[in-house]
């Protein structure tokens, strides 16, 4: 069971199964439970809990007190399903859809990020290199493992008629296909927990419309079309159409700015070293800080780690002065602003926001801004 059922708690395999697991293995890299074996467990959810604890671990709680009904590591489990429902809204799939994403991750790796499985399978969904999913780095990158399931199971036909296990063993094919039903009951807490936690959807289906800042107080420093209205909506992790880094801006800057946009549609992690962000490691991804940090080592400017210290680096300008390149601070206080971004030029910021979101460019219009530092 390769430690996987030690905290789960009461789990049973059926005489069937332990006699044909050499057969019945699916995708799956552990034995497969029952269909019975988490059912009787998991019928009474309180969803409410569930929102509660999925809070804390969002965060940033250890999970050392947290539990959750039915995950037996929440500290890493809740954060890929919020990877998954993450990828699920930013591809417009519907709750449901994303209630089934999760369903199947549950079951396949327990909602676990696994290096390995029967055959090559690997990854939150278990997908196989050799299937076509992608290449192994690609599978255990859990941003790219979730859209791959999302796009497949919107090619199949009739799937928001179907149940979530009728539709997730359209899309795994897995030799168990009554297995994923177990888990719908906790998957719909998750996806409505993980859902109210995103800005304007209210736990529903819909886009992100709020960038996730505090209001706008309007004191931008920037004149109406400078604010990065122009560009309208702009879909996460993407660069939008007609911008392109200013020729003027200090080239130290524009490494710093070209690096960050290579980072962009990477997820945030908290503590994140963003030495790696496309890699299948979370720690190296980046968080708000550390996005700077890394992007002005491209360029060869060296800056503390932490918003809290990035915020005295420098020298400070007004609002109404910014160049590409500068830090904007926000959310917190002044002198100890708690997020940062780098101003790109034409209105538009490249941020890491925060757990679950990707980094991405938002405009600054969006931001209330309570300092800014040039670095250069």
């Amino acid at each position: 069971m390769k430690g996987l059922a030690a905290g789960i708690g009461v789990v049973f395999l059926s005489p069937i199964l332990i006699a044909g697991t050499g057969m019945m293995l699916a995708s799956s890299a552990d034995a497969v439970r029952s269909h019975s074996s988490f059912s009787n467990c998991l019928s009474d959810i309180d969803s409410d809990k569930v929102a509660e604890q999925v809070a804390k671990i969002l965060d940033g709680a250890s999970g050392k007190d947290v539990h959750v009904e039915g995950l037996d590591l929440p500290a890493e489990q809740v954060p890929n399903a919020a990877t998954i429902v993450a990828a699920g809204l930013s591809l417009n799939v519907p709750a449901k859809g994303q209630i089934i994403a999760l369903a199947t991750a549950m079951q396949e790796s327990r909602l676990r990020n696994l290096a390995y499985g029967d055959r090559d399978s690997l990854g939150l969904f278990q997908q196989r290199p050799s299937q076509g999913w992608g290449s192994a780095e690609q599978i255990r990158d859990p941003t790219h493992a979730s859209e791959q399931f999302y796009k497949h199971l919107l090619k199949v036909s009739g799937w928001q008629q179907m149940t979530v296990t009728q539709a997730a063993q359209a899309v795994q094919k897995s030799g168990l296909p009554d297995a994923y039903a177990q888990w719908e009951k906790l998957a719909t807490a998750l996806q409505a927990a993980i859902a109210r936690t995103f800005p304007s959807t209210g736990g529903t289906d819909g886009q992100d419309a709020d960038q996730g800042k505090e209001p706008s107080t309007g004191a931008t420093g920037c004149a109406p079309g400078q604010d990065g209205s122009g560009f309208g909506r702009i879909p996460e992790g993407s660069v939008p159409k007609g911008y392109s880094i200013p020729k003027d801006a200090d080239p130290k800057a524009r490494k710093a700015i070209a690096w960050a946009m290579r980072q962009l549609g990477t997820l945030y992690q908290w503590g994140g070293s963003c030495t790696d962000a496309h890699g299948p490691d979370p720690m190296g991804r980046c968080d708000c800080s550390s996005l700077m940090q890394q992007a002005y080592a491209h360029g060869g400017v060296t800056l503390t780690r932490t918003t809290y210290t990035q915020v005295n680096e420098g020298k400070a300008v007004s609002r109404a002065q910014l160049k590409p390149g500068d830090l904007i601070f926000s959310r917190g206080t002044a002198s100890r602003p708690e997020h940062v971004g780098m101003y790109m030029g034409e209105g538009l910021v490249i941020e890491a926001p925060r757990t679950a979101k990707p980094v991405r460019i938002t405009p600054i219009k969006d931001w209330a801004i309570l300092a800014v530092r040039r670095v250069l």
